[in-house]
């Protein structure tokens, strides 16, 4: 088993569930100690109310054969915050790796509603969300990455740059703009860090296997070509898994620089580094979404996956 991020400290905000989760299973898996941190956890529930933890997450780092630890963190309130910096520095006296994947607005995005038919404090949390959180934890994390050339930010999102330059038809206002935002925010931060030799990237997985999404099709991950029945362009979905290990292989890139300032996505990262996803297939969902399915086009995944 490969270990070549062994020495390295990895946080993994907003690490309780999906795509994130797995970033920090595969980060811990590479040798990486992973703090994931969140809301829900063994004292409670976030307001996403689903049974997923940042201990569950921390026991997966391990069965991997890696190490990590599981901090109760609301990435709102910035003492929380400013206490997590401080405690990883007491600790290891570095960061290298921040992967921030703080979201936890599903209830809230108002699937096809016009602004002013949306409840005006469901828009304004989700912005609180994806753009206010994630800056908190920039201005108090970034001090521990910038402190040795090398380091690694990922900004998760929902969407290429490209599918976002659009409005996003059928989701919402506030939603857009907080998964919209993650583009200028690498760019702004790529170029605030580029003197201390940080990497910064926004990154996408495809179509989604998520905890989540696997529920609300009523299938599991052992049958989920069930669900392609009713949804055929699901055939493109990928597991967490596969952006884990996109992620993993970023941040073992000593030329991971060269992407700075750029929105990532999963399939994309795949074919660079020759990943797949657990079934052996490579799924590139972002341009299938862009080839096949919105110009309407019958399912076909062929050449995509």
């Amino acid at each position: 088993m490969s270990k070549a991020l062994n020495g390295k400290v990895a946080v993994v905000a907003g690490g309780t569930r999906g795509a994130s989760r797995a970033i920090a299973v595969e980060l811990g898996r590479a040798g990486a100690f992973v703090y994931v941190t969140g809301r829900s956890s063994g004292a409670g529930r976030s307001e996403v109310d689903r049974p997923e933890t940042i201990e569950q997450t921390v026991e997966l780092v391990e069965q991997a054969g890696g190490a990590g630890a599981a901090i109760r963190v609301d990435h709102l309130e910035r003492d929380q915050v400013a206490g997590l910096a401080q405690r990883i520095d007491r600790e290891q006296g570095r960061l290298d790796i921040l992967v921030d994947g703080i979201w936890g607005g599903d209830n809230y995005i108002g699937w096809g509603k016009a602004v002013w038919e949306q409840s005006l404090d469901e828009t304004l949390r989700m912005i609180r969300l994806g753009v206010d959180a994630h800056l908190i934890t920039s201005h108090f994390l970034f001090p521990l990455i910038i402190r040795q050339p090398g380091g690694l930010v990922v900004e998760m999102t929902d969407g290429t740059a490209e599918y976002n330059a659009k409005y996003r038809k059928g989701t919402s206002l506030g939603f857009y703009l907080a998964k919209a935002a993650s583009q200028p925010l690498a760019i702004g931060e790529a170029f605030q860090t580029k003197e201390h030799g940080t990497t910064v990237v926004a990154m996408t997985p495809g179509w989604l296997r998520s905890e989540a999404m696997l529920e609300a099709f009523g299938v599991t991950e052992a049958n989920w070509r069930d669900a392609v029945a009713e949804r055929p362009h699901f055939a493109i979905s990928e597991t967490p898994a596969f952006t884990g290990r996109t992620v993993a292989a970023l941040a073992a890139d000593p030329d991971k620089a060269r992407f700075s300032g750029q929105t990532l996505n999963s399939g994309q990262l795949a074919k660079i580094y020759e990943i797949d996803d657990v079934d052996g297939s490579r799924p590139d969902a972002w341009r299938y979404i862009a080839e096949v399915e919105e110009p309407g086009e019958q399912a076909d995944t062929t050449g995509y996956r």
